[in-house]
């Protein structure tokens, strides 16, 4: 997939943005946090809370926080009461910033995988997510990543064994009895994509 990932960053971009999610391109990781903090300001938020940064594959806490930004990286263990806190942080956050473990050409998905420091609630409480992927994470189909979850589950040692698998395809979208379509209900109103060409990840 290395030598195929432009084909399959054009294809996903144009299914992501089919779906209404937005696709940054940045070259380098230190280019990062510069979106995310534009993605932020533009929407005027304050508050940001992201996966542990060894979730993650990158620290933002420090770039952000130096532009002004609160940021709460979530636990990369810990107990009962970090989870909480980090619920309630989600909450009340405006932006909710990720990795993802695999993004999908064929249909413009984020795959994230839940465990230590990688919490479902990041991407799913704050209006705004932000997940961010490199080369290395660009499947070609849905298939693939079948595939690949497969193989992740099957190996005992990667803790993961009971962790939930979100597939996400653009921004949360409801529908009343009158088919009066709704954005944010049930998750975030907008998806934002940076895809960083040098690589991500954990």
């Amino acid at each position: 997939m290395r030598e195929r990932w432009p084909d399959a960053l054009a294809r996903f971009q144009v299914e992501f943005e089919r779906v209404g999610g937005v696709l940054h391109r940045v070259a380098t990781r230190a280019e990062v946090p510069g979106v995310v903090a534009a993605i932020a300001g533009e929407r005027g938020a304050r508050e940001l809370v992201t996966w542990a940064p060894a979730a993650m594959g990158l620290d933002l806490a420090g770039p952000l926080g130096a532009a002004g930004l609160g940021v709460s990286p979530a636990p990369a263990g810990g107990g009962e009461a970090e989870r909480v806190a980090h619920r309630g942080a989600a909450a009340a956050a405006g932006v909710g910033v990720t990795g993802a473990d695999w993004a999908v050409a064929e249909t413009g998905s984020l795959v994230l995988v839940s465990g230590a420091g990688r919490p479902r609630t990041t991407s799913l409480l704050p209006e705004t997510h932000v997940a961010i992927f490199g080369p290395g994470q660009l499947l070609e189909s849905l298939e693939q990543a079948g595939v690949m979850l497969e193989a992740l589950h099957a190996d005992g040692g990667a803790g993961l064994s009971g962790s939930m698998v979100n597939v996400i395809t653009g921004p949360s979208r409801t529908a009343d009895i009158e088919l009066t379509l709704t954005r944010g209900v049930h998750g975030p109103r907008e998806v934002h994509a940076v895809f960083v060409e040098e690589g991500v990840g954990a």
